[in-house]
């Protein structure tokens, strides 16, 4: 790893670019994390500071969202489906790459280090026979060579593949950044996201042993393929969920889904939660199908929290995410939860640019931070890996070292 400390401006708090782009594969959002008062690039000294005070403990200095274009997002979502032939995958491998450095372009001059997810297109977490998955896999695009030519920045990157091959399920990981940044003593407190799919990280106060995350089910991308047969590339405000009735014995049908049933850790994509894979009546209209999906991600989340959280005690869930911007789901998960579901706004973390667009991009970028200053930068246990790499310490993004500049 290179010795990143003469990369810092004097004085200055380090700074990290963290890329994302979810399952929704509308775009790529780019947040700018700054640490206040945590050690700069390269004088980590080994361990993680002591984590107390209030949440959050870093800001966001800015943020983009660089929309795909449509053929572009075309090509993801068929690469999503299992279409294309190792050729356009290699090429959309390398395209990814370039509109990654292009999304990060505006922010990386201003950034110590740049830390990329990539697109996932296809996350087989455990041998299932039934699809051909002899062994557990994970592929996202977006060549971190391509970004670091671009940029002149090193990069993080390929954070899901090492935690598969430790025995993990390789998501979430995001949980580490949540624990770090946004969590609080003496609150039990579950962030959630409602991006394509569905996760949560419940975080019970500051304890890092007690984290528990996971994925509940669908979110978003039942509901874009949902929007897309009506021309829409997304159900804006929840416009059309909202005006259709749910179809019982199709939502029936949807929560018989074996994945549903089965306990964390565990982590699922649109190669499971496609409308393709799922029974539906052929007459079912676009509407009530949208309510269908809505009501379908909501009684998953409610059911997650039943069986797995709420015994341990939970005072709040606080949302982000796409899906956090649609009315018609918050207004069912409100009905499904017994406790408040609150936004960044009203915990006040919006005045450090935490919001639900930015809380992603954020996390992803402490996890390169991370990554860089030598310190584990996951909670093993939240992903079911079964091994540790040098004394416990397990980083599994590889850094790509950025062009000399």
């Amino acid at each position: 790893m290179p010795a990143l400390t003469g990369r810092l401006l004097s004085g200055r708090a380090p700074r990290v670019l963290g890329l994302m782009s979810g399952t929704s594969a509308d775009g790529i959002d780019a947040a700018l994390l700054e640490l206040p008062g945590w050690p700069a690039l390269g004088e980590g000294g080994g361990d993680l500071p002591d984590l107390t005070g209030a949440a959050p403990r870093g800001r966001v200095l800015a943020h983009t969202f660089t929309p795909f274009p449509p053929d572009l997002r075309a090509a993801v979502l068929r690469a999503g489906q299992n279409e294309g032939t190792p050729a356009e995958l290699t090429q959309l491998h390398w395209a990814l790459g370039e509109a990654f450095a292009q999304a990060a372009a505006p922010l990386a001059g201003d950034a110590d280090l740049v830390a990329s997810h990539g697109q996932t297109v296809q996350h087989h977490p455990r041998p299932e026979a039934a699809r051909g998955w002899t062994r557990p896999a994970t592929l996202q695009l977006g060549e971190a060579a391509v970004m670091a030519a671009r940029t002149g920045k090193p990069v993080v990157a390929d954070f899901r593949p090492a935690d598969l091959a430790a025995g993990g399920v390789g998501a979430p990981l995001v949980p580490f950044a949540d624990w770090a940044l946004l969590a609080e003593a003496g609150i039990n407190r579950a962030l959630h996201n409602l991006g394509g799919v569905s996760n949560l990280t419940f975080l019970p106060g500051a304890d890092p042993a007690g984290v528990l995350a996971f994925d509940t089910g669908p979110a978003n991308c039942l509901l874009d393929e949902v929007a897309a047969l009506a021309g829409q590339t997304h159900d804006e405000g929840g416009a059309l969920a909202l005006a259709g009735t749910v179809h019982e014995v199709t939502l029936a049908a949807w929560l018989a889904h074996p994945e549903l049933a089965a306990p964390p850790p565990k982590a699922t994509g649109r190669e499971v939660w496609t409308l393709s894979q799922l029974p539906r009546p052929a007459s079912l209209s676009l509407p009530d199908l949208a309510a269908t999906a809505v009501a379908l991600t909501a009684r998953t989340v409610g059911d997650a929290y039943r069986r797995w959280v709420l015994p341990r005690g939970l005072d709040e869930v606080v949302v982000a995410g796409g899906g956090a911007r649609n009315p018609a789901l918050l207004a069912a998960l409100r009905a499904e939860l017994p406790v408040p579901l609150r936004t960044f706004a009203d915990l006040g973390w919006t005045d450090h640019g935490f919001t639900d667009a930015t809380r992603e991009a954020a996390a992803f970028a402490f996890l390169g931070y991370a990554h860089a200053q030598g310190w584990p930068n996951t909670l093993p246990h939240t992903t079911g890996a079964a091994q540790a790499v040098s004394a416990g310490k397990w980083t599994p993004a590889p850094l790509t070292p950025g062009a000399p500049s």
